[in-house]
């Protein structure tokens, strides 16, 4: 995996290039190779004059191996210790060769990758716009496994090192990279990068690691420094109200292995981060992460939900129709992507009130430095408004964003249908009416589609894809290659009322309204929410979505069930939100009142009403109860979505929860969260007849579960 070549001049370059991998990575290969190379150096050093390390890939290194780790059980425990000793053992012989050793980084260097960097003298990367730099291994439920904790804080000391790279996991660009000191140099091009990569190491044959240097003490203090002291709790502080309870253990162990080996010296340091590093990997929370945030998302990436046979597909030319606060978002997003946008409105005025969202986002990212004044004014350029039909002429792609009535959907489809390309995407941005009926009205039912996009939209990733019984698998190729061109993530999922996010995202917000209407603590709703994992609250996220959209959709629901023969069974949340609404006139915070009470436009307090109205001194269930109700709530629904074939696949159910509604991120979706559960599918089984028996036949397993939990048999 390590090629060899030395110059005249002395130096030797390792290229990396993994024989059996579109990627380098840190597998059985690489270790060996890196065994034998390390024992050729030092058995070479006398005519090693310096080492550069390159790789033969488009990246760099993409890290720890993740096939591996996911497979990691409290039994390998022994074993996984003993590998992250090697690893660190390995690079710990590199930085102290003896010889300057220079990282040629042409390419992505993430988490294991950027450890290798990180044992490197010094750090030259490649200014490639599509290059990432940094130490994500937080956002897979783990923490650096090859010495990153170590090293980090002690190149940029404690407080630098968990903020802006071990606790969030922050994926740098080169120019941000350098920045941060991440990186020393940049190139332009390869042969600059090798070439400053070589001529660095010749013009530093002392070269050693700042922390193997004579008097070297770690930037801002170790934790028995009077600032450093009285900085950990406040940062610990910081961690919990931003964990808020939540099954998170990545971040906690980071925070202790970094404060605990900033106290000892660099191979003392690295026996602490491998303890805490194998309790990660060992767990649940890391195989569930690592199934959704890699695996599954790997599926999504490579385009598992798109229909084989097809042609890759690039729009050009967007009509948005509706320039409220969803299409506004949508214009933003599709300019953003390189298409040309007409913003199409009942009047002039409002079509540009909908341009000027987009023109705040761009003066925003301008003033922050994320986006260079020339580009923004680009974008904003790719934004048309118009109150003229005719302005779509040739938009190969339309999306409507107008209100939620099926009618005022279908005119204004009519009004664009014959000036727009022939063989042009037909959208609907609709979050709960179903697309088959809204194509009743569309003369080419084969182009129609759903494109549920979620607000807001410049910032949430995901992009829900909705076939209607129509709708061409060729539109469902086309819907997947423009989300991504657009910078989203695609689920696609079968036509029916709610689809699938906002079908089970009200499972969630019903339980904990439910709750309420039980007796028991708002209070302790919210906290179990919130120690369950969800980003929000319940009751605050639907004060937000507002309490009247939800009732409105339920009446729809209710009555398409009740005009197909099939029978309504009423939820306890039902009789709360009629009464907040109808009763106390609490609508949400649109109104200024709901669940919360409001003042000059911020939250300030639950509403004290609910306490005279609803709560019950004295009642309480158990807090976990609380907590498993919200979760097992949607995750028995996507079951059934699963079942009634509303969700095509797995990966789509678990992306699409995390990305879409918040499902906690530590289950590694509604799915995972099944296979997870502790003593697994049984176990949850066992566990959802318990929840029915105690509050209600909603949670009773579908049969389909059943007979899965009795075969053992996961999700996948």
């Amino acid at each position: 995996m390590i090629r060899w070549e030395q110059g005249s001049d002395g130096v030797v370059v390792l290229t990396l290039d993994d024989p059996d991998q579109p990627v380098n990575t840190m597998n059985r290969t690489y270790v060996e190779s890196m065994e034998v190379t390390l024992a050729r150096l030092e058995a070479e050093r006398d005519t090693v004059r310096g080492v550069v390390l390159a790789s033969a890939k488009k990246s760099f290194f993409a890290g720890g191996d993740i096939g591996f780790m996911s497979k990691a059980r409290p039994e390998n425990a022994e074993e996984l210790s003993e590998l992250c000793t090697v690893l660190k053992s390995q690079l710990r012989r590199l930085e102290t060769l003896g010889r300057p050793v220079a990282a040629a980084l042409g390419g992505t260097a993430l988490g294991g990758g950027y450890e290798i960097a990180l044992a490197c003298h010094h750090r030259i990367a490649l200014d490639a716009p599509d290059s990432r730099f940094g130490l994500p291994e937080v956002t897979l439920g783990l923490l650096p496994g090859a010495g990153g904790v170590s090293r980090t804080v002690r190149l940029l000391g404690l407080q630098d090192a968990l903020t802006d790279v071990l606790l969030q996991g922050q994926r740098y660009t080169p120019r941000q990279a350098l920045e941060k000191g991440l990186v020393h140099e940049l190139a332009a091009d390869r042969a600059e990068l090798m070439d400053k990569a070589r001529q660095w190491v010749l013009s530093h044959p002392e070269s050693a690691q700042p922390w193997d240097t004579e008097g070297f003490r770690i930037p801002g203090g170790t934790p028995a420094h009077p600032k450093v002291a009285a900085m950990l709790p406040v940062m610990s502080a910081r961690l919990r109200k931003r964990l808020r309870g939540a099954n998170l253990p990545a971040p906690r162990n980071i925070l202790a292995a970094a404060v605990e080996s900033a106290q000892v010296g660099l191979e003392a340091g690295q026996k602490v981060e491998t303890g805490y590093l194998v309790e990660l990997m060992t767990g649940q929370v890391s195989a569930n992460m690592m199934q959704a945030f890699f695996y599954d998302m790997q599926h999504i990436d490579s385009g598992g939900s798109r229909p084989d046979g097809y042609p890759p597909h690039r729009a050009r030319r967007v009509g948005v129709l509706g320039a409220g606060m969803m299409g506004a978002g949508i214009a933003y997003a599709c300019a953003r992507g390189g298409l040309s946008v007409v913003l199409k409105d009942v009047s002039l005025d409002a079509a540009r009130r909908g341009r000027a969202y987009s023109e705040r986002l761009v003066e925003k990212a301008v003033s922050r430095g994320r986006l260079g004044r020339e580009k923004g004014d680009e974008l904003l350029a790719r934004i048309v408004p118009t109150d003229d039909p005719a302005a779509l002429d040739g938009c190969d792609l339309v999306i409507e964003a107008v209100f939620e009535d099926p009618a005022l959907k279908q005119r204004v489809f009519a009004q664009i249908e014959d000036v727009v390309a022939p063989d042009a995407v037909l959208a609907s941005n609709t979050s709960t009416l179903p697309i088959t009926g809204l194509a009743e009205g569309i003369a080419r039912p084969e182009d129609f589609i759903g494109l549920h996009f979620f607000s807001p939209v410049d910032r949430m990733p995901l992009l829900e894809i909705i076939a209607g019984e129509k709708t061409s698998r060729h539109t469902v190729a086309k819907a997947v290659d423009i989300a991504r061109q657009i910078g989203k993530t695609p689920i696609v999922v079968n036509d029916s009322r709610g689809f699938f996010t906002s079908r089970v995202i009200s499972k969630f917000i019903d339980e904990a309204v439910a709750m309420v209407g039980e007796g028991l603590h708002p209070a302790s709703v919210e906290q179990a929410g919130s120690q369950a994992g969800y980003p929000a609250p319940p009751l605050r996220l639907l004060d937000e979505l507002t309490l009247t959209l939800p009732r409105r959709i339920r009446e729809e629901t209710k009555a398409a069930v009740l005009a197909e023969g099939g029978q309504w069974r009423p939820h306890g949340s039902e009789p709360v939100v009629d009464r907040m609404i109808d009763e106390f006139g609490r609508g949400g915070r649109a109104a200024g009142a709901g669940f919360y009470e409001y003042a000059d436009g911020g939250r300030t307090r639950l509403w004290r009403g609910l306490y005279e109205h609803f709560t019950v001194p004295g009642r309480e269930i158990p807090f976990e109860d609380m907590k498993e109700r919200m979760l097992f709530a949607e995750a028995l629904d996507s079951v059934r979505c699963l079942d009634e074939g509303v969700l095509r696949s797995v990966p789509d159910a678990n992306v699409g929860s995390i990305l879409g509604i918040g499902f906690p991120a530590w289950t590694g979706g509604v799915l995972q969260y099944v296979n997870g559960y502790p003593g697994g599918l049984p176990a949850f089984v066992a566990r959802a007849r318990e929840l029915a028996g105690r509050y209600g036949e909603r949670f009773q397993p579908p049969a389909s579960l059943v007979a899965r939990a009795g075969r053992n048999e996961p999700y996948a």
